[in-house]
Formats: C-alpha cells, structure tokens, sequence
C-alpha cells in the first residue's frame, strides 16, 4: 500500500470515513500516532440528507465532500482508496482490494448497511437509500417512471408505475414520504402538465403501531397528521411479507401493486470477514465502555458497527444515527490520545442532544431533553442543525441557496437523469 513503517510511531488503522471514523482521524494525535485511514469512496457523504438528493431537492456534491479536503497537510496521515476483504486477527493486518497493511491498532468505523431480514426478493428488487449512487439511482427511477407513464397505454401499468412504496416509518422513511409529496403537489404538475398527477399514490408502510419509534407519542401523531395533510396513505401495524418487482405482499392477505418499492425499514452492521460470532451483537461488533472489541487487546468499535451495552438506556447499544457516532469518535481519539501520554482514559457516556424529522415544508418535529417543537419553529430548527453539520463552507452554501429557491419558487432544479437506472428482470 505504500505506506511507511516508522519505528517511533504506532500505526493506527482506521476502516470507514463517515461521522466516527473521520472524527478519530481528525483529531489523533500525529506525532504520536501514523494514521492510517482506508475507505472505499474518497469522500464522506452527509447520509441525513440523502433523501433530498434521491428527490431532485441537492445534488450529490452538496451533500459530500473530498476526505483528502477534509484532512489535508497532516503529518503522518494516509489515506487510501480501496475495499477491506479480511481482518486477520492474530497477525494484525488487513487485506485489501490495493494490498495488505499491518496495524498496532485497528479502529472499525464501517457504518451500516440495509437490512432486508433475510428476504432475498426485496433485495433484488427494492431500492435502498444508504449512499448517493443509491440516491443518484432513485432519483433516475422516479423521473424515469413518469416519462414512461407518458407513453403507457394500459392505465394499470400507468398506476402501477406512478405508486411509490415505502417501507420503514422512521425518520428517513417519513422523511422521504413528505418529499415525495410535495413534488407531487408542487413540482410534477408543471413539469408533466399532460398526464395525471393525481393518479400518483404514496404509500408509507410501519411495521409497529406508531411512526418515528425513536421520538416522543406527541411527534409521532403530528408526523402522522402532517402526512395525511400531504395525501400520504400511512399503513401502521403492517408487516411486509414479499415484493416481486410488481405486487407488494404485506400480512393479513393485503397487497399494493407498484413498481417502486423504497426500503427504509433497517440497517445492520457492516462487518468484515475475520471476526467470529461470539465478538457480535446482532451484526454489531461487542465493545467494552472504551470501545475495545471484548475479546482484543489492540482493536477498537466506534459508530453504527458498535455495540456497547453496558448502559441500561441502550441495552441493544446506541442508536445507529449520527449523532452517537460524533461522540464516539472524539471519545475514542481522546482516550487513545490519553493512553500514549500515560494518563488515565474515560469511559464513553452517550448525551443525547435529542432527535428530529422534517415532514415538508414549514413541517418537522424535534424532541429536545428537555422540550419538544414541532411545526415552523421546528422546522427552521432541523434546517439549521442539517446546513451547520455539512461538512465544508461550499456545501453549507449550496445547500443553503437550494433550500431557499425551492421555498420561495416550489422549484427543484436538479430533476435530471444523469444516469438511467436499469430495473432488474422480472421473471
């Protein structure tokens, strides 16, 4: 891999560039440490706000930024481009799509990936929102789909084609929902004056008996009347048995028949082959109060990878959203930090700065400690967390002057397909 061995300095291997793993790169110490940070794209992308690229809202330029812009002129830092294959364990090194590295300490920061509990036909044939080319992907289909509903003769294809299902009623999935109809209120009309928008049916499928489960009651039944305010139809208690590419099968002998189906519904830890089952929770790697994998001495878990249950609020570990992996992050390089000066390190303690979705526009909930808001207020609040926490001043701007042409002119600029999405064969 071309990197240096220098006698002095401990390497530290870091997997992943999203919210944790580039808060420990940033913020190691080098004259102490050669860091060593490997992640399969060359940019961090602000996952938040996928959904606005996936709905024509941003581009996918405003949500990521370069990780060699972010961690520039660093001495004793690497960054490589490349895939992790193999954690060998005993010998310290992982092998890579560009070679093999050997670590003193590995840090695993891999995030997570969908969750499709097993079901191997949603996974050919729903579209999941975990990255840009994803969102990029989605973004294609949903224009695609209304260009073909143009040519379409037959009225059931037509429909079939211009119903979205969304699986998953957490933040993402209410998030998206509200997307999606606000272009259909605002935006589709203009652009496809000659077919009939109205036809367009937004479906929102939980499995439990509420939506947002991570927030207050109060924010859950505002998202829901919001929602409906937008002609979402919102199905709770509603499990999802099948998707064939044309018929979702969902418990009590129901079904909906639509061409695109958005999975929303979970996510799991990405893991690398080299781990056993007893060092895993769920799909999350088992760490101890300071991050350290429960069975090695020299490896370490931060983010949406790592389960820590030793804090009986979060039994099942922290949730997998930014804000823990933030604080994960700068807990682990403090102590690490701390550990090479010979002073004692501090157990991790999770602050929950509270959680938020945005229903559209002038819409959104935010539960706080201490208060909860919803509607405007909360709705400028969302806004204003989301443009501060984007990575680099060009991306706060661009995002910032999206945001504002679309309020005042219901206009999204960027509803172009750059690259068509190709569906998979249906049998």
């Amino acid at each position: 891999m071309n990197i240096p061995t220098v006698n002095n300095l401990k390497r530290v291997v870091i997997i992943g560039a999203g919210f944790a793993g580039l808060q420990v790169a940033k913020k190691l110490k080098r004259e102490k440490f050669q860091v060593v940070l490997i992640d399969k794209n060359n940019y961090h992308t602000f996952q938040p706000l996928l959904y606005q690229v996936a709905t024509a809202g941003l581009e996918p330029d405003s949500i990521a930024h370069s990780i060699r812009t972010i961690i520039k002129k660093k001495k004793n830092f690497f960054f490589r481009l490349a895939y992790v294959h193999y954690i060998n364990t005993k010998k310290q090194k992982i092998y890579t799509s560009v070679g093999s590295l050997f670590y003193d300490y590995l840090i695993m920061a891999t995030g997570s990936v969908t969750n499709y509990f097993g079901n191997k036909n949603i996974e050919s044939f729903a579209l999941p929102m975990k990255s840009i080319p994803e969102a990029l992907d989605l973004r294609s289909l949903i224009l695609q789909d209304f260009e073909s509903a143009l040519l379409i003769k037959d009225s059931k294809k037509r429909e079939r084609l211009m119903t979205f299902v969304i699986v998953g009623g957490g933040p993402t999935g209410v998030e998206l929902a509200g997307a999606l109809a606000e272009m259909k209120r605002y935006v589709l009309p203009n652009d496809y004056p000659d077919l009939d928008i109205q036809r367009m049916n937004i479906h929102l499928l939980q499995a439990s008996t509420r939506l947002l489960d991570g927030m207050s009651e109060e924010s859950a039944k505002e998202a829901f009347k919001n929602l409906k305010e937008l002609g979402v139809t919102i199905w709770l208690d509603c499990l999802v048995k099948d998707y064939d590419g044309k018929i979702v099968f969902i418990d009590k002998n129901k079904s909906i028949e639509s061409s695109n189906v958005i999975w929303a519904a979970g996510v799991k830890g990405a893991i690398i082959k080299g781990f056993l089952k007893e060092d895993m929770k769920g799909q999350r790697i088992l760490v101890d109060n300071y991050f350290k994998a429960i069975r090695y001495q020299n490896i370490f878990a931060i983010g949406d990878i790592a389960c820590m249950i030793t804090n009986p609020y979060y039994p099942n570990g922290h949730p997998m959203t930014a804000q823990p992996a933030i604080q994960q992050g700068n807990c682990l390089a403090g102590n690490l930090n701390l550990f090479l000066e010979k002073k004692p390190i501090k157990p991790f303690k999770y602050k929950n700065l509270g959680s938020m979705a945005t229903i559209g526009r002038n819409k959104a909930v935010c539960d706080f400690p201490y208060f909860k808001l919803k509607g405007f207020l909360a709705w400028i609040i969302w806004m204003f967390v989301h443009l501060v926490s984007l990575v680099g001043f060009r991306n706060r701007v661009i995002a910032l002057m999206n945001w504002i042409i679309q309020y005042f002119h219901y206009h999204k600029s960027v509803r172009l397909i750059i690259r068509p999405f190709h569906r998979k064969k249906i049998n």
